[in-house]
């Protein structure tokens, strides 16, 4: 269901004021986690199996300041107008750097890390073109795909073999058609809103 016109594109109305807080904290600290990621990916080839899985680790951790960041701007009424800028910022960079350095490596093919970044800056700008017509929420396919690409980007950093390729191979599979999937949506719904929010405009 969309929205009406909320004060923002994420759909949260800015609580507080204050910009220093534990959940901002947290997204600036996801920031500064990603060239530390890069650095250890990278170092001696980025095939050395115990820098593989300090990457993951830091990669997981990245990630789990994702969801308790959100969770706790929303309990602690600490929505802030940096927070809701930066927490998207803040994701994009971490997986696109991670996809980005996965096809610099051989692990990943190309087209996929371009189909995921076009997606995501495609969404991010039909965000900012409907935003003063309202908001579309956050789908639940959109979480299967955030969690599918999550998934699939760790498997891929992890020193796998056996079965586990399969395994990961199917992941990624399911990430992008969630990716496609999930970005057509979004257009649609995007398009229904300005033709919703036309006639009073």
């Amino acid at each position: 269901m969309i929205k009406p016109a909320a004060p923002d594109h994420a759909g949260d109305p800015v609580r507080s004021t204050a910009v220093v807080n534990l959940p901002n904290l947290l997204t600036v600290l996801r920031l500064f986690i990603v060239p530390v990621f890069a650095w250890v990916l990278l170092r001696d080839g980025g095939h050395d199996s115990l820098d593989r899985v300090i990457a993951a680790c830091l990669f997981v951790v990245a990630g789990v300041t994702d969801l308790v960041d959100g969770e706790l701007a929303r309990r602690r009424h600490l929505v802030t107008t940096f927070g809701k800028v930066a927490d998207p910022i803040a994701d994009k960079v971490l997986v696109g750097t991670a996809l980005i350095l996965l096809s610099v490596l051989g692990d990943l093919p190309w087209w996929i890390t371009w189909l995921i970044l076009v997606r995501e800056l495609g969404v991010t700008g039909l965000r900012f073109w409907v935003i003063r017509r309202g908001v579309i929420p956050a789908s639940r396919g959109g979480k299967a795909k955030t969690l599918a690409q999550m998934l699939a980007i760790l498997l891929y950093l992890l020193p796998l073999d056996g079965g586990w390729l399969v395994v990961r191979a199917a992941v990624l599979a399911v990430a992008v058609v969630l990716t496609v999937a999930t970005g057509l949506d979004y257009v649609v719904r995007a398009a229904q809103l300005r033709r919703a929010a036309r006639p009073s405009a």
